[in-house]
């Protein structure tokens, strides 16, 4: 009970601090509301894709395998249109940089990997439609390959932008994000290196 109680406590804190300090920035004072909209959007996708690996792996105490599963799957969906209005929103109040952004020669580096992050974020969406359809394997290395370029895409566009998110919070939740995506990815090949001794 204690170990889930902190397990939860420190997941809330995780997602709860970067947000709230990114709603509370003076960077929004003089922003209109489909700018203020856009941006938290953009921050709640940064904290749910954080949750991903947990809720992949089962790692959130309290939540049953199926059942976290099927909560990853809805986080995705979720993930997907926090995406949709964070661009949307960027679009409306500046349709020219999105634009530059969309066809991949905008100034700016971060744009690119948010960019990319976005692609590969709806690919692993239509990935997921199409799962029956594919092999086990494929599924998993396809998955697996396009969740770790929405991270690490994620990541790098979050800290190269200066703007609402604290930059402390924001640093803590993007090493969470990449250090749970490893954790998940590495966890089942040495799993398998350790069972393959025992086979022989």
């Amino acid at each position: 009970m204690a170990r889930a109680f902190l397990i939860w406590t420190g997941l809330a804190l995780a997602l709860f601090v970067p947000l709230t300090f990114a709603a509370t920035s003076e960077y929004l004072v003089w922003r209109d509301p489909v700018y203020i909209a856009a941006g938290l959007a953009g921050v709640l996708a940064l904290c749910l894709v954080m949750m991903q690996p947990l809720l992949a792996r089962g790692w959130l105490p309290g939540l049953h395998r199926q059942r976290a599963r099927l909560v990853h799957r809805a986080v995705g969906l979720l993930l997907v249109a926090a995406v949709v209005v964070h661009v949307t929103g960027l679009w409306i109040t500046s349709p020219p940089d999105i634009i530059d952004a969309l066809l991949l020669r905008s100034p700016t580096p971060f744009s690119v990997w948010g960019v990319s992050a976005m692609w590969a974020l709806f690919a692993a969406a239509l990935l997921s439609f199409v799962r029956r359809h594919l092999s086990l394997r494929a599924w998993r290395v396809g998955h697996t390959s396009l969740a770790s370029i929405v991270v690490l895409g994620s990541v790098i566009h979050a800290m190269l932008i200066e703007g609402t998110m604290d930059t402390t919070s924001k640093a803590v939740l993007c090493g969470l994000a990449v250090t749970a995506t490893v954790a998940a990815v590495v966890t089942p090949w040495l799993r398998a290196r350790r069972r393959a001794p025992g086979k022989q």
